[in-house]
């Protein structure tokens, strides 16, 4: 698997977006939240991503986009992860930054790689759980 994070992987159309928040699930690792939710989507992918920052948090546009960047980059290094598991059918993501500081990318890395283990950890006990 390659790592790149093509547009057919990127999470755009309104009402995906709408019904990941209106029915998606959460995990949260400061200052990352998930947003998730299995659905059958267009993409040849398992996985449409999309990442989030509010103005609020982060007033300038220049830090809001630097956060960004750092959310898609470690998200494109560490995707195998996911695509490598069996357990994972076609799924939709928001990852939302919740701080108020800038971060620096180890620990945004740090923080993405627990975050997307802990949506395996959950994925592998619910496949548990219905067998």
């Amino acid at each position: 698997m390659r790592n790149t994070f093509r547009k057919e992987e990127k999470l755009k159309k309104k009402n995906l977006i709408a019904e990941l928040f209106a029915r998606g699930k959460s995990i949260s690792v400061f200052p990352l939240k998930m947003i998730y939710l299995e659905t059958d989507h267009d993409s040849t992918y398992k996985i449409q991503a999309g990442v989030s920052v509010s103005k609020r948090n982060l007033k300038k546009a220049v830090q809001r986009n630097r956060i960004k960047r750092l959310m898609r980059e470690s998200y494109r290094k560490n995707k195998f992860l996911i695509y490598n598991s069996e357990d994972t059918k076609k799924h939709i993501f928001m990852f939302i930054y919740q701080g108020k500081n800038e971060v620096s990318y180890q620990l945004m890395e740090e923080k993405m790689v627990i975050l997307l283990e802990r949506f395996l950890l959950k994925q592998k006990n619910r496949k548990d759980e219905k067998n």
